[in-house]
């Protein structure tokens, strides 16, 4: 499959992103809604086919045109292969292809093949109305867009995130910070704790900006008027996220067993993963898997309930072995939005948007120090009520949409001009 959509027109921006659509990056359909909104023509090129059964609300609004790359190149040969005679007609074919095989020698992967398969095939497919590309995440969808704006002379951009900044090498993240190498004329990133890190590695700290993604509060339901439990009623814990490694769940199903029989406590997860399995199996061994509910992947609207639904959100972000970390997770804003009290930890950047003690608490990401964060606001629901509306507070204050869209319209806008 090469495209979901087609339009008469053909826009002048092209946004690679790794997937589309994918229920766990509601942070980028947001931003492209907005774009759209805000005036921005684009098409969409996936790295990656579709592997959600749902889709959030968002994904209908989206107008734009969406077209799938090879997802392998075994898979569609012909196509490969006449995209890449195109585009060794292209004028800077062999810059792309040098940069490429130096990438190469440093990363023989065959990700690293296929990157510049799927920039062949994006350089050969974008439409002659192109003037810039715009690349979601910093690695494989950037490597794609670099590689494709070199060979058809045109400049890149990307938005960096989480994993995207802490896995790449130094090396890659450098030369994709320099004008000297062919590297992005702007990047932006969500969190300061990034941004800080590759403004250190840039050839000048203004090619990349600190964009919150923040949140369309239209999207979303007035925080409901809630009825705070008291100390001894149950208490119905939930979290949202992927299971993997970084976001702690093996160690909050730790904390849930050290909580004391006493507390009548229920968490349910929302979200997939590969350690699904894993994990039910660490809350099997621990006894409290009766506790437990694993609701898989979820639309919008359906988290929006359980949040409504619930009486505290725990978010135990840490830092996998890899290096993989959270940047600053869209759910604790949506969390917020609906007046919910909030447990997290004081991973990245996290702390830009929770001061411990005043909207939500930090806690350590070791399973003693989780449940006794647990405990505290089980016990103290007035304080706990106090947090959630510091949270709700600070969202509306500091984490709207708008003030991102603006600044990152204004970036695309000055780099298509340079074109």
């Amino acid at each position: 499959m090469t495209s979901q959509t087609s339009g008469a027109s053909r826009p002048p921006l092209a946004i690679v992103v790794k997937g589309w659509p994918r229920l766990s990056e509601t942070f980028i359909a947001q931003e492209l809604v907005a774009l759209e909104a805000a005036g921005h023509s684009f098409e969409i090129w996936s790295l990656r086919q579709p592997t959600d059964l749902k889709r959030h609300p968002l994904h209908e609004k989206l107008s734009a045109a969406v077209h799938y790359l090879p997802e392998y190149l075994y898979q569609e040969p012909d196509r490969v292969w006449t995209a890449r005679t195109q585009a060794k007609a292209m004028p800077g074919y062999q810059t792309a292809y040098k940069i490429w095989r130096e990438d190469l020698r440093r990363d023989p992967s065959r990700n690293r093949i296929r990157r510049f398969g799927q920039a062949c095939v994006l350089a050969a497919e974008m439409p002659d109305e192109v003037l810039g590309l715009y690349a979601h995440f910093l690695h494989t969808p950037s490597s794609v867009a670099r590689y494709a704006a070199i060979m058809r002379g045109l400049p890149w951009s990307f938005s960096a995130h989480a994993k995207d900044i802490w896995t790449s090498p130094d090396w890659e993240l450098q030369e994709k910070l320099s004008a000297k190498t062919h590297g992005a004329t702007f990047g932006a990133t969500c969190t300061g704790f990034g941004a800080k890190h590759l403004q250190d590695l840039a050839d000048t700290r203004d090619r990349v900006d600190l964009i919150y993604h923040g949140l369309d509060l239209s999207r979303f339901p007035s925080p409901p008027q809630r009825k705070w439990r008291a100390p001894g009623d149950p208490l119905h814990l939930m979290s949202v996220g992927r299971l993997v490694e970084k976001k702690g769940f093996d160690r909050l199903i730790g904390a849930l067993a050290l909580l004391p029989e006493t507390l009548d406590w229920h968490w349910t997860h929302i979200g997939g993963g590969d350690m699904r399995d894993l994990l039910q199996g660490i809350a099997e061994d621990a006894g409290v898997t009766d506790r437990i509910s694993w609701r898989g992947a979820c639309d919008q609207p359906e988290v929006i309930a359980a949040m409504r639904a619930c009486d505290m959100f725990v978010l135990p972000s840490r830092i996998a072995r890899d290096g993989d970390r959270d940047g600053l997770p869209n759910v604790l804003m949506e969390a917020a939005s609906q007046r919910l009290p909030i447990i997290s930890t004081a991973v990245s950047a996290i702390p830009e948007f929770i001061d411990s003690g005043t909207h939500g608490l930090l806690s350590k990401d070791m399973p003693e120090a989780l449940a006794n964060a647990i405990l505290t606001l089980s016990h103290n629901p007035e304080q706990a009520a106090r947090m959630a509306e510091a949270a709700l507070g600070r969202l509306r204050k500091d984490f709207g949409m708008d003030p991102g869209i603006a600044r990152l319209s204004q970036r695309l806008n000055a780099m298509m001009q340079v074109a």
